[in-house]
């Protein structure tokens, strides 16, 4: 009930309205192996494989910089999100806390803009495993695998959440064995103690320095990498469909510098060290992908077959994720009155079908319009104008952690043991650093289209808030979100 908030008080998962009938069934809920796979490898993906070779080409050995200070912004906002979510575990997580903390406006906004952003990775996933597919079997067009996929995933979401998380499961422990192996022979190769290897770590300075095109440039890369970290507060979503909550949140909150430091830097720093950057291709295909070249040159034989797998388990792993991902935020939404009331029709295992199926289309429309209309533009104004969406959702967090921290009194913030260092000055730094990105964002021409087309997007959505939010008013639950907070119980780390 929207005039129910109690801030501090947790929430066990048979009482919260955030929660509602997805989590009644304990039976059907993730256990602590779901959401801890999904937690380690949920932010890995073709993003990763395919996207950090542009990254590499254009930043040089520097892009090592690009990710850490991404990764120091993702986990400054996971931080921010920890705290509020160990409180008050909510499936619509961020959107929630924005409601609560800043009003009804701020969670339409927040909450559309992320569901948008997942329905077009839909779409790019749905097109990049059809491609994938047709190379291995080429009878059938690209266009059938992409629904065959897509159905696929839209069936074990169906099912129940423990099916999607058995089936993410699995696919996350593949792409976290690749990546662990890749580390451990490329950190051999790169100390020459690999068969037929010599020491390569002096690639690192050797082609035009650590930073060839300047260290600027490094912080400039800053805007190519965030979008690859974007997903990592899907474990926190699932945490709050878990048994326990509580502790899956703070496990997925406090493990995630780690995680972006041992997967992300890592992996770049051994690419860079194995592979001189300016001999890197441009990664049209998985072929020169950067792994790929890396790869083949420990003189692993098939190292392309090899690489495709493992992109492919991360284009279906992303897959499965985004459904669950798009369908939660849009039965959050419904549940709140910024979508249609039928949008939170739930199956009897707890799952929201209206708003799977529903998110479901939404990708399908786009994944068509790339085949049936691959010169209108469409798909490249989708998949351009969700690029803001992950800096937009991480300076909501910031904003509603330091709004919700005002309300608590100095007894309540004693007792928070998971909980932002440096309030509020790391939530200003934040901002800051985002609003930085953007403005680099700015100085190059993808990164104004990013710009432009997702401020578009958010402006389609400004236009239809008046509407929703008289809608709001006529409901007989809607209320003030604005109680302050009592003292009870905290949730502790």
């Amino acid at each position: 009930m929207a005039g129910s908030d109690n801030w501090s008080n947790p929430v066990s998962p048979e009482t919260s309205a955030g929660l509602g009938a997805v989590t009644k069934a304990r039976s059907n809920k993730l256990r602590s192996r779901h959401v801890t796979m999904i937690t380690l490898g949920g932010i890995i993906g073709a993003s990763l494989f395919v996207g950090s070779g542009n990254v590499i080409r254009t930043v040089g050995p520097a892009a090592v910089l690009s990710y850490l200070v991404g990764g120091l912004l993702v986990f400054f906002a996971m931080r921010m999100l920890g705290e509020m979510a160990a409180s008050r575990p909510a499936i619509g997580s961020f959107m929630e806390y924005a409601r609560v903390g800043l009003g009804d406006w701020a969670a339409y906004l927040v909450g559309w803009l992320y569901w948008y952003f997942w329905v077009g990775v839909l779409a790019y996933e749905a097109v990049l495993g059809g491609e994938t597919m047709q190379t291995w079997f080429p009878a059938v067009p690209s266009w059938a695998w992409s629904l065959i996929l897509i159905a696929i995933f839209v069936g074990t979401n169906l099912i129940s959440v423990r099916t999607f998380g058995e089936v993410e499961f699995w696919l996350a422990s593949i792409k976290v064995l690749a990546i662990v192996v890749f580390l451990g022979a490329g950190l051999l190769f790169a100390l020459g103690l690999w068969p037929n290897a010599t020491f390569s770590v002096p690639n690192l300075w050797e082609h035009g320095g650590f930073a060839p095109n300047g260290i600027g440039v490094a912080f400039t890369g800053v805007a190519l990498v965030i979008f690859s970290y974007f997903g990592t507060e899907i474990a926190v979503m699932a945490a709050a469909e878990s048994v326990d909550p509580a502790k899956g949140i703070r496990q997925a909150t406090s493990t995630i510098i780690w995680r972006i430091l041992l997967f992300f830097v890592g992996s770049v720093l051994v690419i860079v060290a194995v592979v001189p950057w300016d001999e890197l291709p441009v990664p049209t295909d998985v072929a020169n992908a950067p792994f790929t070249i890396a790869l083949a040159k420990f003189g692993i034989p098939g190292a392309d077959v090899i690489m495709q797998l493992v992109i492919f388990t991360a284009v279906l792993s992303v897959l499965n994720s985004g459904l669950y991902s798009a369908s939660r935020m849009f039965a959050a939404l419904a549940d709140k009155g910024f979508a249609p009331k039928a949008v939170t029709t739930r199956s009897k295992t707890g799952v929201p079908v209206v708003a799977l199926l529903a998110s479901t289309i939404g990708g399908l429309i786009a994944t068509l319009v790339n085949f049936l209309a691959p010169a209108s533009g469409i798909f490249d104004f989708i998949m351009n104008s969700a690029g803001l969406v992950a800096l937009f959702v991480y300076v909501f967090i910031a904003l509603t952690q330091m709004r919700l921290r005002q309300k608590m009194t100095p007894d309540e913030v004693a007792k928070l043991k998971l909980k932002v260092w440096f309030h509020p000055w790391l939530n200003i730094l934040l901002i800051a650093a985002i609003a930085a990105v953007v403005v680099v964002m700015l100085t190059s021409e993808s990164g104004r289209s990013q710009v432009w087309t997702s401020l578009i997007a958010t402006g389609v959505l400004l236009v239809f808030w008046p509407l929703v939010r008289r809608n709001l008013r006529r409901r007989p639950d809607h209320a003030s979100n604005e109680r302050i907070p009592s003292n009870e119980g905290v949730v502790n780390d």
